[in-house]
């Protein structure tokens, strides 16, 4: 049975007792020994091939070159074997905190992994390349990674469902350093102590603002993720060793809670994983069929559907206005409701364009299709019509959209919206869609062949066909794997792609 904890602001004079503080009961909930549930094995294969998808078919962007470039400049750290980096060869290795690194720019950089959305927003799956890297470096094997990545995601997700960092313009990577902390102490069988150390000093260094993802968004919108995950291998190095954290972290007087969120009277309801239930949270999140922002999944499937039922939509001039009535994160975070002009820029970045759902409805109306690189190069976005229906599109905060977004009845819970079309003679169009095709309640709900066909489609430019067929055979074992065969959980570029795509060279 889930408890839920009430987290509250202490005076420095009131007294909070170690094993009151919720850093103490992300630990315990870490360090418990209860085994992980088959479905949820199950969906962690699933997430391991999702990030390998994603991170595949990113492996000669800019942003990936230049973090797998930082983490080859890094020798192997004493202590292990060091830990792959996506795309190079096995023997290639460099330190854990280095590789988490590089893997998680690569796994974030076109938006394209699992989502979980509630009082916050997150992408669960950046737990996993931490994770994932201290096992290799530290010779686990697959049953202890599995039990690391349960408990990652299972303390994102509750921390997600209580605590809002984005009403206070927080990153949402504040939640990832305390989750890749704790799966990190769970992989290595840590003690609670340890690992409640380790959360504060993760959750210290990671908080940061959310200029990251707003106006002009830049290449750090990939890195912010990754940054949190090597806090996170760092700060339990450090824990390890006996170094202590700012305590209690969330709670005191001047912690993160009364200065960087709610403040002095803020109270949070927590919930957790009573001792030896199960980590099950992992299965309340999902992943993107489109290359996109979450809340724009569906809408990218309702305007493909859109445009097979009314091609006249196409042309702007049958267009007068179109309208779409959202909840309030899909209307102030990727809609007009922002208020960036640069979201109706064609010439604004790519990192700008996967979140504007005014310039990713229109082309997903105009293409009937979505693509994770041919529906943002500059030469799409800049198309006369494209750009003439682009800014015909706004968006409206909707009371009901916003209830729905924040249900937490799976049955309700929605992230789409109405769209209320005025055409060029008077007459409207309404249509509207609740979640994504591929959501657990979609039409098309992802299961192991729809992330196995995602993997195939974004590896086989980049890898070889006997690459691929490796990686799916080793990962589909996931549980059954030896610590050797853990080290080998990658995936190889084809020889001189990496190559072909160097870094600008750098300080180290």
């Amino acid at each position: 049975m889930t408890v839920t904890h009430h987290v509250r602001v202490y005076r420095s004079e009131e007294e909070l007792p170690r094993e009151e503080q919720l850093a103490w009961k992300i630990a315990q909930v870490a360090t418990d020994p209860v085994e992980v549930d088959a479905d949820v094995v199950d969906m962690i294969i699933n997430r391991i091939i999702d990030n390998a998808s994603v991170a595949a078919a990113s492996l000669t962007r800019g942003p990936i070159n230049a973090a797998r470039a930082q983490a080859f400049s890094h020798p192997v750290s004493t202590g292990g074997a060091g830990s792959t980096v996506f795309g190079a060869a096995l023997d290639h290795r460099t330190s854990p905190e280095w590789a988490a690194w590089a893997n998680g720019v690569a796994v974030r950089e076109l938006d394209y992994h699992d989502t979980f959305l509630a009082a916050e927003y997150s992408h669960p799956g950046d737990n996993i390349p931490p994770i994932l890297a201290v096992a290799q470096h530290c010779g686990k094997d697959g049953r202890a990674l599995v039990r690391g990545i349960a408990t990652g995601y299972e303390i994102q997700v509750d921390l997600v469902k209580a605590i809002s960092l984005h009403a206070h313009k927080i990153d949402h990577v504040a939640h990832l350093g305390p989750s890749a902390a704790a799966g990190i102490g769970t992989l290595l069988g840590l003690d609670a102590e340890t690992i409640y150390q380790a959360v504060g000093q993760a959750l210290h260094t990671t908080t940061a603002t959310r200029q990251s993802r707003k106006g002009e968004i830049s290449t750090w919108k990939a890195h912010a993720p990754a940054f949190a995950g090597k806090m996170a291998v760092e700060a339990v190095d450090r824990a390890m060793r006996g170094q202590t954290s700012p305590s209690p972290i969330y709670e005191g007087e001047d912690g993160v809670i009364a200065w960087m969120l709610d403040g002095k009277d803020a109270a949070y309801d927590v919930p957790l994983p009573a001792p030896g239930e199960a980590k099950r949270a992992i299965l309340d999140t999902y992943t993107k069929e489109h290359s996109a922002e979450y809340q724009a999944q569906a809408l990218i499937d309702l305007a493909r559907k859109l445009h097979g039922e009314h091609p006249e939509l196409t042309d702007p001039a049958n267009v007068a206005s179109i309208v779409i009535h959202t909840s309030h994160h899909t209307h102030n975070v990727i809609g007009s409701g922002a208020n960036d002009p640069q979201k109706y820029d064609p010439t604004a970045s790519r990192e700008t364009l996967d979140h504007s759902v005014p310039y990713i409805f229109t082309v997903a109306l105009q293409d009937g299709a979505w693509h994770h690189v041919d529906s943002y190069t500059p030469e799409r976005a800049g198309r006369a019509d494209t750009v003439a229906l682009w800014h015909k599109i706004t968006t409206a905060e909707d009371a009901e959209w916003t209830r729905r977004y924040h249900s937490i009845d799976p049955a309700e819970k929605a992230f789409g919206g109405r769209v209320e079309i005025t055409l060029a003679d008077g007459t409207t169009l309404t249509d509207e869609i609740a979640v994504a095709d591929a959501h657990p309640l979609g039409a098309r709900p992802f299961a192991r062949a729809n992330y196995i066909a995602k993997f195939r489609m974004l590896a086989e430019p980049v890898l070889e066909a006997s690459e691929i067929e490796r990686f799916l055979e080793l990962v589909q074992r996931l549980p059954e794997l030896t610590a050797a065969e853990v080290a080998e959980l990658s995936i190889i570029a084809k020889p001189g792609l990496l190559e072909a795509a160097p870094a600008p060279a750098g300080l180290f």
